[in-house]
Order: C-alpha cells, then structure tokens, then sequence
C-alpha cells in the first residue's frame, strides 16, 4: 500500500509545494495532459501523488482517502470542525502567507476596534431592524473569533467570491476575508481593524489521523526521515492499532 501524498492541483500553490519538496530531494511533477490531474514522485518508492483543489484537501485528510495533504491552515481550521481530532499539523511550509481579518469601511472613522464595531453593531441594530452583515466564506473561524472577542448583533452572510465588493454593492456593511497585501481592501474603500486578524495562514503539511497507516507508516518514517519531521505519535499508534 502506497502513502498518497494531497497536493494542490495548480497555481502558485503547487509551483511552491514542487519546491518545497524539491528541496527535501523529492521531485513532484504533473503528468499526463494539462487538464489531467496524475502526478509521480521521484526520489523515493511507495508514496503516491494525488492533486487536488486545495479546498478538498481538508475533506479528503478527515475522510482518511490520503494519509498527507498540502493545503492552507486556514481551510483545515474552517472545513473541519475539532480539526486537531482529526489531522495533525506536520510542519508550516513557508509559503501562501495570508491573514483572515475583518475589514470596515473607511468612513467609519470612529469603528477601529472589535469593541466599536460591537457598539456599532448595536446602534446598526436599533436603527435599521436587522443586524449588520459581515460577508465572509469562513463561517465557523469568523464566528467563533467574534463570539471569543465579545461581538453581537451581526449576521454573517455568505460570500464565495469578491468578497471585497459586498459593501460597495450594498450587499454587507463588512467584511471578513483572506488578504496578504491589503491593496484590493484599499482599492475598495475598506480598512482592517487593529486587533490581531482572525487567523494567520500559510501552506502547511499535515497528516491524517484517520487514514489506514498499517502499511504506509513504514513509508511514512522514511519520508519524515527526508523531510527532517517527527513521525506523529498518531500514525503509529494508529498502525500498531490495525495491526
């Protein structure tokens, strides 16, 4: 049984993940035509490439079908609820920087802080007869940091794309959304508040809990062994547990 290894399937996301292993003495590489997702590994025997939207990897690691996967430390923490019960953090990769933050517009000269935006909220509230929208696609991580910071009277309302334009759309009267430079928040009028974003995220190798490891964990050590980690306490249990 081969250890599959989940990468993403294309962008700057797989270009950096090649590297990445390239630098560890492992060669990753697509195969097949440019719309055909198969891959190969050089460089050591028994591991499996399997390319994937990076929003799929959380699924297929809490699923167990793969025993690693690249993908966003942000994507695992709002895809899979308990998520440290379910995969294990292996080691941060360096690349895919990006703070999920919650953004206003900049005319609320007086909305700074979490703190105003929780009074404005208030105010948004007894004033307009519903609660003032957030537009996010990170339900779970943004409800759970504003409940952690004490902020009611808000909606979260969904938004899969140019997140940034709800409220120039009149759609949202904030935002909580991915950004590494800031400029399409800036390019819209809208500004971060000043407390620490929601979360800091960057590719990130992990490993499932619940995938098969009976035969791929001897894999699995060599492999850790190259890439200079520690071969989880959870992997080998769960081999010895199969046995």
């Amino acid at each position: 049984m081969s250890l599959k290894l989940g990468i993403p399937s294309k962008g700057r996301l797989m270009e950096k993940t090649f590297d990445w292993f390239a630098e560890h003495g492992l060669t990753l590489r697509r195969t097949g035509e440019a719309r055909e997702y198969a891959g190969a590994v050089e460089g050591m025997d028994g591991v499996e490439l399997v390319l994937l939207s990076a929003s799929e990897i959380p699924r297929e690691l809490a699923a167990g079908r793969i025993h690693l996967g690249v993908t966003g430390s942000d994507l695992v923490r709002e895809e899979l609820a308990g998520w440290a019960a379910q995969v294990v953090e292996l080691a941060p990769m360096g690349f895919g920087h990006a703070d999920l933050i919650v953004a206003v517009p900049k005319a609320w000269v007086d909305v700074e802080t979490l703190d105003d935006l929780d009074a404005v909220a208030s105010a948004f509230r007894a004033q307009h007869g519903f609660r003032l929208r957030i537009a996010t696609k990170y339900h779970r991580l943004v409800r759970d940091y504003l409940r952690a910071h004490g902020v009611a009277d808000y909606q979260l309302v969904d938004s899969q794309g140019a997140t940034e334009g709800t409220v120039k759309n009149l759609t949202a009267e904030a935002i909580a959304d991915i950004t590494s430079t800031g400029e399409t928040l800036r390019a819209n009028h809208l500004k971060i508040l000043r407390d620490p974003p929601v979360h800091r995220s960057q590719a990130t190798l992990f490993a499932a809990r619940g995938a098969d490891w009976n035969e791929a964990h001897l894999v699995m050590q060599s492999l850790a062994v190259r890439l200079g980690l520690d071969v989880p306490e959870a992997v080998l249990r769960g081999a010895s547990q199969k046995r």
